[in-house]
């Protein structure tokens, strides 16, 4: 079915009505119907309905209630007409409060759904990007091509992603539900790891910008329904300020290091409302991963330059956040933060210990490259760069590095 934010001449406010409460409708259909597939289909017609009504008497005080209310409705119409539908009818019957316009959002009940849907389209059992293709299409409200689009991939390749994943979720008898109190921390990870990965898929690269909004408003939403979980609120932390530093990090196409980042290009809304969430996280005193990580981020987005940054601090976080996810890329940032406060020297040994780690990793030469030409060995620092041109993801990445090749040419 044509979503409708790809629908011509939409009724005015039916697209960021779309993407607001898609989610959160398909999710307490999922929970009446127990079944997917129906409950994307109804809520897509139910949208239908409201771009051909709301075009004429406008948009009702609950629209939120009115498409949960249609959808329950059109899923009924098409229940009635197969073998299962007075079993379900009556099933849904006897779940009818939760859905009705009037309860819809005063019992918590739209949020435990969309908790429980979260969890399904993350877990375990399903392929890394079959969580992320589901998490974008059926709590981010995107369309099959949107998704698509996003990964680079054609619409009917997607689709067929997408009904594999839904298949696995019925063939494996996935619950829909939150997990039990004693998995959950770890099935959270898996939820905010998923998050995370959408945003780093739109970083740095044009033609998926859209999905760092996607991810921050889906972090927006997890922060909501998992209040007393400190890691929800450092990840949208990380991401906000993150996301406040990108105007700076291109010119006309070209990576610019943090170094020579012009600052004033820096979101300061975005970045005050990363710096109160991390407070938030310090003084809670739980610190994980993402609350970790957003700290780092926090320091870096409070100094004026890049020579008034508390470096030792960072490596101090770097240090901490390695104890508790002692992973190859946290140890090469904390090799970089190194390389401020000790010098090359340091970094280099520091890169030399887990370079065989990340031998496929571009930053990683890239680091060595740049550590390298900071000692004097050009030639070494040039062949570290072509390696990581080599490897390297996107085409600014490669003219970046093409530039550091080049200007290690003229210095010699």
């Amino acid at each position: 079915m044509t979503p409708i934010v790809a629908a011509h001449r939409e009724a005015p406010g039916v697209e960021s009505v779309f993407r607001e409460v898609y989610g959160q409708a398909v999710a307490t259909l999922v929970r009446l119907f127990g079944d997917l597939t129906l409950a994307e289909d109804a809520v897509q017609e139910a949208f239908v309905v409201a771009n051909d009504r709301w075009r004429s008497d406008g948009i009702p005080p609950n629209p939120a209630g009115w498409i949960v209310t249609t959808a329950r409705n059109r899923a009924i119409d098409n229940l009635r007409r197969s073998a299962r539908g007075r079993e379900l009818h009556e099933t849904v019957a006897s779940r009818r409060r939760g859905a009705d316009a009037d309860d819809w959002g005063e019992d918590g009940s739209v949020s435990d759904d969309q908790l429980r849907l979260i969890f399904t389209c993350c877990h375990p059992a399903l392929r890394t990007e079959h969580q992320v293709a589901l998490t974008l299409r059926l709590l981010g409200g995107l369309s099959v091509d949107e998704v698509a689009r996003s990964f680079l991939v054609s619409e009917s390749a997607m689709a067929k992603r997408l009904v594999r994943a839904k298949y696995k979720i019925k063939a494996a008898k996935i619950p829909y539900r939150v997990p039990a109190e004693a998995d959950l921390p770890e099935r959270l990870r898996s939820v905010l790891s998923v998050i995370y990965l959408i945003y780093n898929t739109g970083v740095d690269d044009p033609e998926r910008a859209s999905l760092r909004s996607d991810a921050i408003r889906l972090a927006r939403a997890l922060v909501v329904l998992v209040p007393d979980e400190p890691e929800a609120p450092g990840l949208l932390a990380l991401m906000l300020l993150s996301e406040a530093r990108v105007p700076a990090r291109t010119t006309e196409g070209a990576l610019v290091l943090l170094r020579d980042q012009d600052r004033t290009k820096w979101d300061r809304t975005m970045i005050e409302e990363g710096h109160a969430i991390v407070r938030t996280c310090i003084r809670r005193d739980q610190p994980g991963p993402f609350q970790l990580q957003a700290a780092i981020q926090a320091v870096h987005c409070d100094a004026d330059s890049f020579d008034a940054t508390d470096w030792h601090q960072i490596v101090a976080l770097y240090d901490h956040l390695f104890s508790i996810m002692p992973t190859p890329v946290v140890a090469l940032n904390r090799a970089i933060a190194i390389g401020v406060t000790e010098g090359p020297g340091a970094a280099l040994s520091a890169l030399d210990a887990i370079a065989p780690d990340l031998d496929s990793y571009h930053l990683m030469h890239a680091a060595r490259g740049t550590t390298l030409r900071r000692l004097g060995q050009r030639d070494a620092a040039s062949a570290a760069y072509e390696r990581a041109a080599h490897l390297a993801p996107t085409e600014a990445d490669r003219r970046f590095l093409a530039q550091q090749i080049e200007e290690l040419a003229e210095d010699s």
